[in-house]
């Protein structure tokens, strides 16, 4: 992955995220390469530089709605023009909407297996 630094404010939103989402089991783990937000051991944030991607499923209305937010694109780890498909890289600039995407991140790996 090319690694990208953060901003304080980046990394500020990324912890605002995973602090609004601790409640549903969430922790802050590492992919590819980065700092994480993690759900039954699967990823389904990621901060990348200014931005945070978000894997949204590419059929959901959640993510045409990120893709919308102006800079968005298709997650590309590599930067080897590879996008992930079910993932959007929604920058800083609309890091209002980061806590909204994290919850859409969420429900789209489905239902917590019960202990």
């Amino acid at each position: 992955m090319d690694k990208k630094e953060s901003s304080s404010e980046a990394t500020a939103g990324f912890e605002a995220v995973a602090a609004d989402l601790a409640g549903a089991g969430v922790v802050v783990g590492q992919t590819f390469g980065a700092r994480a937000l993690m759900a039954n051991k699967k990823a389904i944030a990621c901060l990348h530089g200014e931005s945070m991607a978000f894997k949204l499923g590419r059929e959901s209305p959640e993510h045409a709605a990120a893709l919308a937010e102006p800079g968005a694109e298709l997650f590309d780890p590599s930067g080897m023009k590879g996008p992930f498909k079910d993932w959007v890289d929604v920058p800083a600039a609309s890091m209002a909407s980061w806590p909204d995407f994290g919850h859409a991140a969420l429900s789209n790996i489905g239902p917590s297996p019960r202990p």
